[in-house]
């Protein structure tokens, strides 16, 4: 854990927004640089923890440019792209708004805009952490989530083997600082989504979290020695 004080984690919507806004034409070439190319690995991950089929709904909050909802329509799904930076979803509907299974909405993950039990399969993919109030963002993905329906929360997570923590705190405190200088639009929004994923909970607080909304058979798996993990929980079939 990095010394990170709460009111640098804690920006007003506007100013998060608007730092999206910034990065969102480069935004997912950076991040496949910054991982060191596993990132396309934990989307094809999400994909196969989603299991969208043909004719179900699935919300897709925190969708960015629709790069998981372009995978979930490819699927057959009817998907819902949800996002609160206005640049983020302009940059999605250029790439994908030609695909008649992806809808673009902007809204607020804590404020869905969305009735009750809308959604076969709701989904967050490197999203939640950056929600100032990510359990509340849990309890309306599970309002707007059918029963018996799933969620599944792909996010940055603890490193679980020594070996790899190492290597991974060397590479965040000193390389990546190096390669964001050179391949993001704006280094200053990465160096707070650094701070966010080392200010992040560990795998079982989120997968409590989950329970806590509503969620049951809940169950995690670690991604790359766990700098990322999935978590998945189900709607009680009874709600």
């Amino acid at each position: 854990m990095c010394d990170v004080t709460k009111a640098d984690l804690e920006k007003r919507p506007s100013q998060v927004s608007a730092m999206f806004d910034r990065v969102s034409t480069h935004y997912d070439r950076t991040n496949d640089v910054l991982s060191l190319g596993a990132a396309p690995l934990w989307r094809r991950q999400t994909r196969l923890a989603v299991k969208a089929r043909p004719g179900e709904r699935v919300l897709d909050v925190a969708a960015g440019t629709g790069t998981m909802s372009a995978l979930f329509a490819e699927d057959g799904a009817k998907v819902t792209a949800l996002d609160f930076s206005h640049g983020m979803l302009e940059e999605g509907v250029r790439r994908h708004g030609g695909d008649a299974g992806i809808t673009f909405v902007h809204g607020d993950a804590t404020q869905l805009p969305f009735e009750d039990g809308t959604f076969d399969a709701t989904t967050i993919s490197f999203g939640l952490r950056n929600v100032q109030q990510p359990k509340l963002a849990l309890a309306e993905m599970r309002r707007v989530t059918k029963p018996g329906g799933r969620i599944v929360v792909s996010e940055f997570s603890t490193v679980t083997n020594p070996v790899v923590r190492v290597g991974y705190d060397v590479y965040m405190a000193t390389l990546m600082p190096l390669v964001v200088r050179l391949v993001s639009s704006d280094p200053e929004a990465y160096e707070y989504l650094h701070e966010t994923i080392q200010a992040w909970p560990d795998q079982p607080t989120l997968a409590a979290w989950l329970r806590g909304a509503g969620f049951e058979r809940v169950k995690y798996r670690n991604l790359s020695s766990g700098i990322a993990a999935l978590h998945k929980g189900f709607v009680p079939t009874g709600a």
